[in-house]
Formats: structure tokens, sequence, C-alpha cells
């Protein structure tokens, strides 16, 4: 192992996708060829082009992974949240998703996502000083 540096990646390296090339093709050797991870990226906006809200998720094994889901919160319980995760699931079940998963902190919204569907798989207390984060999963096969 001598003569081995470990370097920052370079934005060329980044782009040219090499490693993620690699693992994609040791993972295929345990389950199989699957899609390229695929990206869902919603936005709410009102009648003045104002950000009310959006979602960012991406598609990967067969699961969609919702990294973001906010609203704002003059507009809140209106049912913006619920129209944003409706569709993120929809067109994740076009790209043959199984099941969903997230992260949300205690103070975000996890009866939100209980109420959608969601339940809590992994609870890791005072991740941020004196609250837990929650990992919730949902299944989405019909």
């Amino acid at each position: 192992m001598e003569n081995i540096t470990i370097t920052a990646a370079t934005p060329e390296e980044l782009r040219s996708g090499e490693l993620g090339h690699k693992l994609r093709h040791y993972n295929y050797g345990f389950v199989g060829e699957y899609p390229e991870q695929q990206y869902i990226r919603l936005n709410a906006r009102d009648g003045n082009a104002r950000l009310l809200g959006g979602l960012r998720g991406f598609v990967f094994l067969y699961w969609l992974n919702i990294e973001v889901l906010f609203v704002e919160a003059d507009v809140r319980g209106l049912g913006l949240g619920s129209r944003l995760l409706a569709e993120a699931e929809r067109q994740a079940i076009e790209l043959g998703v199984t099941n969903a998963k997230l992260e949300t902190f205690e103070w975000q919204a996890p009866a939100f996502y209980q109420k959608h569907g969601y339940e809590e798989y992994v609870r890791v207390d005072d991740y941020a000083p004196g609250f837990y984060l929650a990992s919730m999963k949902k299944s989405l096969a019909r």
C-alpha cells in the first residue's frame, strides 16, 4: 500500500462518474442490473411565481428517497405538502418504485408522514441536541 495518495476528487472526475460506475457494476453481481438513479424535483409556485414549497428526491434500487420536502409557513395546512408528496410517489411508481424512505427531525413533520402511511423504523435520539431524527418508510407496492 505504498505510494498511494488520497486527494479530493476533481470536477472532471466527478463528472465522469467513474467511481459510481465501478460500484454499480460491483452491485450487479449481487442484485442484478437495475436502472440508473433518477431524480424527482418538484416546485410549487403561486400565480406570482413565488416559490411556496418543493420536494427533492431520487429513485435508487426501486426506492424513492425523499431528501427535502418543504412548504412555506404561511401556506402550511392547505394540502400543498400532501400534493407534493403524492406527486413524487406517483412519479416514483411510474419508475418502478416499490418503497419510499426519508428522514425527519421531531420538530419537522413525523406526524405528517405518519398521516400519509409512513412508519418510523429507526430513531436516533439527540441527533440534534435535545431532538431525535426519525427514519421512516412506506410501501408503495400496489
